[in-house]
C-alpha cells in the first residue's frame, strides 16, 4: 500500500477542514491532496520515477510536506536532509544515495551549492524561493495544472525513505524505510491512542526531516485527519500561546523542548491548559522533567521510545498505568526481548541488549549488506540500548550501549547520574560522559549548564551526587559551562561533541 492512501481518505472524508496551518497559511485536506497531485505530475513529467532517489532538504512548510507526499505518489523514494546541514555532511549523503533529484528552499542553499557540482547524477534540480538562478529551477513552477495523479501502487516491501542516522557514534548509515514501515506505524499509533476529539490540533515542532516528525506528527495526522499547526521550529512562548488558546491539543517533543516549556512556565504560568496528553521520545525522559511538565499543564505525558531504524516500538499505553522513568511497553502488533552478550534473555530486572520486532523494523541499511546482517538477526533489531524489564514487563532504558562507561572495572550508566543531577533545582541540563584516563580506563565526567540565577559551583554539585550513589559512580570532573549543549535537529544532546571537546586523559583520584 502506497503511504499516501491515508492523505487521499482524508481528503476524501474531510475535504474542507484544514490539514496545516502555518505562519498565517492554510491549507485544507482536499488542497493538500490535489497540490500533492499536481506537484506529482509535474515531478514525473521531468523524469522522476518510481525508486528514483531525491534529496528533500526544507525547513517546515506546507510546501516541504506537499512534496513529501508527492515523491511518495510517484513511488519515489525520499531522502530527508537536516536544511542546516553543511557541505562535508551533504556530500556522504549524496555519494551514498546518489539522488536523482533535489529539492531545497532558499535561504538553505549555500552548503549544497559544491556538492551538486559534482552530483552528475541529480539532474532535477528545485527549489523553492529561488529567482533567476541557472542552478535550480524554482519549486512553483515544477507544478503541473491538472489535479488528477494516479498514485503509484507500492508493494509494502518498497522503500519509500532513506533517513541518515545522526552519526553520533560513527558513520551516518541511510535507513531504509518501507511503504509498509511507515503505514503500519502511522495507523497503530493512530489507534492505539484512543478516540481523539476530530477538533484536536498537532502542535508540530518536531523537524520532518527526521523520523520522529515524519512518524507522528505527520503521519498520524494524515490517518486521523487532524489539523496540524506547524513551526518552523520551536518557539516556547508561542507553543504556550497555543496550548492556552485551542479546544484540545496533542504534543510530540523532545526532553529538551519540555525543559524549556517548563522553564518559561515556571515563571509565567499558563492560563489554561488544552493539552490532552504530551509524548516524549527521541532521547531518554528525566523523571523531573516529567513531574515538573506534568503539574504546570495539568497533563500527562507518555514517554515512548523509537529509533530511526524502528521508527516507534515501545510506549506508556495511553489511558493505562504509567511508570515515571520507564518507555513503557511494547506497542501493538511489536515484541521486545532482553539479551545478554550471547543472545540470551536475561532475567527480570537485569540489564541487557534491548531487542525489538515488528512490523516499523527497517529494511535495512543502505549499501551495507553486512551491518544490516548484524543488526537485524532472524527478524529482530539488536538496537545498542541497554535496558533492563519489572515484573509488570514495563521497559527502562539504562542507557546506550556505547555510552556506558567502565571506570576501573565498574560500570556506570550516565543516565542514573544524570537523573540524580536533575534533581538540583540550580541545573537546567547536563551530560554525563566518559573521558580517558590513565590508570582507570575511563573517568566519570559531567558538563553542567545552569539557569539564569543559579549560585550553586562544582563542588556542591559533586558532594550532592557522591551522597546518592556508590562511590565508583559520582562524576570526579564537573564542568559548568557558559555555552547551552551542543544538540542535533531535534534537540538530542551530543554526547559524542562533548567528549571531543573534554578528553583530556588524567591520572587517578581517590
Amino acid at each position: 500500500m502506497n503511504l499516501t492512501h491515508y492523505l487521499e481518505a482524508s481528503a476524501q472524508k474531510f475535504p474542507e477542514k484544514i490539514a496545516v496551518r502555518y505562519e498565517g497559511q492554510t491549507i485544507t485536506y482536499g488542497q493538500l491532496n490535489a497540490a500533492c497531485n499536481c506537484l506529482a505530475a509535474g515531478l514525473k513529467q521531468m523524469g522522476l520515477a518510481e525508486q528514483d532517489c531525491c534529496a528533500l532538504m526544507m525547513p517546515n512548510s506546507i510546501h516541504a510536506i506537499t512534496a513529501y507526499y508527492a515523491l511518495a505518489k510517484i513511488g519515489a523514494v525520499v531522502v530527508p536532509i537536516n536544511f542546516l546541514y553543511r557541505e562535508h555532511e551533504l556530500k556522504y549523503i549524496f555519494s551514498d544515495s546518489r539522488p536523482k533529484a533535489f529539492i531545497g528552499a532558499e535561504p538553505y542553499l549555500e552548503e549544497i551549492h559544491n556538492v551538486l557540482k559534482t552530483s552528475e547524477e541529480t539532474s532535477i534540480r528545485l527549489a523553492k524561493g529561488v529567482s533567476d538562478s541557472t542552478e535550480f529551477t524554482d519549486l512553483d513552477a515544477a507544478y503541473a495544472s491538472e489535479t488528477d495523479f494516479s498514485t503509484y501502487p507500492a508493494d509494502d516491501s518498497e522503500t519509500l525513505n532513506i533517513l541518515y542516522t545522526s552519526g553520533t557514534t560513527g558513520v551516518p548509515k541511510g535507513v531504509m524505510l518501507t511503504h509498509g514501515n511507515l503505514a503500519s506505524e502511522a495507523r497503530i499509533l493512530a489507534e492505539m491512542r484512543g478516540k481523539l476529539d476530530p477538533e484536536a490540533v498537532v502542535i508540530g515542532v518536531l523537524p520532518l526531516y527526521h523520523v520522529y516528525g515524519i512518524t507522528s506528527v505527520l503521519n498520524v495526522s494524515m490517518y486521523l485527519g487532524l489539523t496540524i499547526e506547524l513551526f518552523m521550529q520551536f518557539e516556547p512562548e508561542k507553543v504556550i500561546e497555543i496550548i492556552e488558546k485551542e479546544k484540545q491539543t496533542i504534543l510530540f517533543a523532545v526532553p529538551t523542548m519540555y525543559n524549556r516549556l517548563i522553564q518559561i512556565a515556571s515563571k509565567n504560568p499558563p492560563k489554561r491548559s488544552s493539552l490532552k496528553f504530551g509524548i516524549s521520545g527521541g532521547a531518554s525522559l528525566p523523571v523531573e522533567f516529567l513531574h515538573r511538565f506534568e503539574n504546570l499543564f495539568k497533563t500527562r505525558i507518555y514517554e515512548g521510545y523509537g529509533l530511526t531504524e524502528a521508527p516507534v516500538c515501545v510506549e506508556n499505553p495511553y489511558g493505562g498505568l504509567t511508570k515515571p522513568g520507564s518507555i513503557g511497553l511494547p506497542i501493538p502488533e511489536f515484541s521486545t526481548k532482553i539479551v545478554d552478550p550471547n543472545g540470551k534473555e536475561v532475567r527480570q530486572d537485569y540489564a541487557g541488549e534491548l531487542l525489538i520486532k515488528g512490523p516499523g523494523v527497517m529494511k535495512g541499511y543502505l549499501n551495507r549488506p553486512e551491518e544490516t546482517k548484524e543488526t537485524i538477526k532472524a527478524g529482530w533489531l539488536f538496537t545498542g540500548d541497554i535496558a533492563r524489564m519489572d515484573e509488570d514487563g514495563y521497559i527502562y532504558i539504562v542507557d546506550r550501549k556505547k555510552d556506558l562507561i567502565i571506570r576501573g572495572g565498574y560500570n556506570v550508566y550516565p543516565r542514573e547520574i544524570e537523573e540524580v543531577m536533575y534533581q538540583i533545582p540550580d541545573i537546567l541540563e547536563t551530560a554525563v560522559v566518559g573521558i580517558p584516563h590513565e590508570d582507570l580506563g575511563e573517568e566519570v565526567a559531567a558538563v553542567v549548564v545552569l539557569k539564569e540565577e543559579a549560585r550553586i559551583d562544582e563542588k556542591a554539585i559533586q558532594k550532592y551526587v557522591k551522597e546518592r550513589v556508590a562511590p565508583y559512580k559520582y562524576p570526579r570532573i564537573i564542568h559548568i559551562a557558559k555555552d547551552p549543549l551542543p544538540k542535533s535537529g531535534t534537540g538530542k544532546i551530543l554526547k559524542k561533541a562533548i567528549r571531543k571537546q573534554y578528553s583530556k586523559p588524567g591520572k587517578a583520584e581517590k
